[in-house]
């Protein structure tokens, strides 16, 4: 029996920057993308943002009515400290809030899309995260388009797969890109499970890599 070693499976993080660094010498590159900027900003700010609001308000009504009403001239000292850090946790929402609008920029940067004759590859994550998807295994495609979505004339691919789900946001056309990802997965799984005594003289049986055309393919 061949011996394995971890370090034919590791992957080397500096030399995994790009998507272009995990394309094998077999695979092809169908359609790479990214989030719409602006929407994903925008997105970034204005989502939670009046629940992030409001829980200000509120704590910030009590806080306010303790100082006015001189409550807190008649607290200990150790009072005063536990009320702050309580509210210091209780504003916790608001902290999200402000972490995901801080940490958006980085977040966009990162982020990158692309279909490939064998995979979905999604780059996302302040600290690089790479997530593959392989074809036979997706279960369903399907788009949503939210309110802030259509004013940036964008939508988000959502991706369900047998072992996790994924989300492509913020993507330009994206019922295009839904239209590529349903027929490569449906040529890829219908040569799959294709009885071969029934295969047209055309489908010379799935040979592990998608050779079909996609129409108004982008390479980046």
């Amino acid at each position: 029996m061949a011996k394995y070693s971890e370090k034919n499976f590791k992957v080397n993080e500096m030399h995994c920057n790009k998507i272009e660094d995990l394309i094998n010498d077999d695979e092809e590159v169908l359609w790479k993308g990214n989030p719409k900027k602006s929407a994903f900003i925008f997105s970034k700010i204005f989502n939670f943002l009046p629940f992030a609001l409001l829980w200000v308000l509120f704590d910030g009504f009590f806080i306010y009515g303790m100082i006015a009403t001189g409550t807190m001239d008649q607290l200990s000292t150790y009072l005063i400290v536990f009320f702050a850090l309580f509210f210091l946790i209780h504003l916790a929402p608001f902290w999200i809030w402000l972490s995901n609008v801080l940490t958006a920029f980085a977040q966009y940067k990162n982020i990158e899309y692309a279909l490939t004759s064998k995979r979905i590859i999604i780059r996302t994550g302040i600290i690089i995260d790479i997530k593959n998807i392989y074809y036979a295994d997706i279960q369903s495609v399907n788009v949503k388009v939210g309110l802030i979505d259509r004013m940036f004339k964008v939508g988000d691919v959502y991706i369900t797969s047998k072992l996790e789900k994924a989300v492509l946001l913020d993507i330009e056309d994206p019922y295009r890109i839904l239209n590529i990802l349903q027929k490569i997965v449906n040529d890829i799984k219908t040569d799959i499970y294709y009885p071969n005594d029934l295969r047209p003289k055309e489908n010379k049986g799935y040979k592990t890599k998608y050779i079909g055309e996609v129409k108004g393919k982008d390479k980046n």
